[in-house]
């Protein structure tokens, strides 16, 4: 069975007609890699699920691809980023080879297509993730609306080890080859916009003195996730997967908690400041504060407003500091990095009032 899907060849000359020995599904898979293997039959086993009879399937090369894309994702970043601790990079390499990451990588680039299989419900799920995958307004690091398919994960685990032996085991010709592939990498930047929904909140509560407790119970085949912060319910979500559930509620009780009153000093409002202020690289200078005070990672979100071809952006910044949550809204701009550095530059001018700096 074949699931049809679109190919993303990234624009690469196609290659010459396939000769008999090689299959046309190893040549269109060669051509979205733009590699061409000296062993395609490595390349077939990569895309051979052990569903399929009478052929060796690519769980032995998914056990090596495994291993071999964190070391390759790890080396990258160890270079691309000399000023990150072990603990931000361990992060950084985490989302960069999830399951989730993994999976939309190989939705897309079609690779799904050229699986060999005979497992028709595996279609179905698939197609369901392909589905939502291309409703989702940005890239989702921690999870989406379903759960994504570990089969596709293994596909580009097992395709980097079919590419990793075929250049006789040369880790950098594996990096040049597959990283057009996984782009793009998420960076600190991109990881601070979105970080980890659970982990934040016990952070942000911790923060405040309160407990955190996610109840998860079934009603049906339906999973539900349900908040309570000092033993109060802040927020629920269902799913029929139960790590979705217990994200999209972690989520929610983030947002939810933002939105409440202040108890205790619990959330402060800061209001604006009057005249321009701007503060070059503001975003990565709060971020180092919110490092040094060992804060959580500011959260940013973004309001857009006006026409397609002339879009506005307004966004808001949260830290939780030791004495609670504090939110700044910055000023409109035409882009939203430019939106999230006046955020950010009015967050620590703020930041400086209150005598935290």
């Amino acid at each position: 069975m074949f699931f049809p899907s679109r190919i993303v060849s990234g624009g690469h000359a196609p290659f010459p007609p396939p000769s008999p020995e090689r299959s046309s599904s190893v040549s269109a898979v060669e051509v979205i890699l733009n590699y061409k293997f000296k062993n395609p039959k490595l390349l077939e086993e990569a895309l051979t699920h052990s569903s399929f009879p009478e052929a060796p399937s690519y769980e032995r090369l998914e056990f090596v691809g495994d291993s071999v894309l964190e070391l390759a994702v790890s080396n990258h970043l160890f270079l691309a980023y000399p000023g990150l601790d072990q603990g931000r990079l361990s992060n950084l390499r985490s989302v960069n080879v999830s399951t989730e990451k993994l999976a939309r990588v190989a939705v897309r680039h079609g690779l799904y297509r050229f699986l060999r299989h005979n497992v028709q419900s595996m279609d179905d799920k698939v197609r369901e993730f392909a589905r939502a995958v291309e409703e989702e307004d940005d890239a989702v690091a921690h999870g989406g609306s379903i759960k994504a398919p570990k089969v596709l994960a293994d596909i580009v685990e097992s395709v980097a080890a079919a590419i990793y032996i075929d250049v006789d085991f040369d880790l950098q010709r594996l990096w040049v080859i597959f990283r057009g592939l996984l782009e793009p990498i998420v960076g600190p930047e991109e990881l601070q916009q979105q970080p980890q929904p659970i982990t934040m909140l016990f952070e942000v509560c911790q923060k405040q003195g309160k407990k955190v407790e996610i109840r998860q119970g079934k009603k049906g085949s339906t999973n539900i996730a349900s908040v309570h912060v000092d033993g109060k319910f802040v927020a629920s979500c269902s799913s029929e997967h139960k790590e979705i559930a217990k994200l999209n509620a972690a989520r929610r009780a983030l947002s939810q908690l933002a939105q409440s009153e202040p108890v205790n000093r619990g959330i402060m409002e800061i209001d604006g400041f009057d005249g321009p202020f701007e503060i070059e690289g503001a975003k990565q200078k709060l971020h180092e504060l919110c490092d040094k005070k060992k804060w959580p990672k500011p959260i940013y979100r973004k309001n857009e407003s006006g026409p397609p071809h002339s879009k506005s952006f307004v966004c808001t910044v949260q830290i939780a500091t030791d004495d609670g949550v504090l939110t700044m809204m910055g000023e409109k701009r035409s882009r939203v990095k430019d939106a999230e550095n006046c955020a950010a530059s009015l967050m620590c001018r703020a930041l400086q009032e209150y005598n935290y700096l």
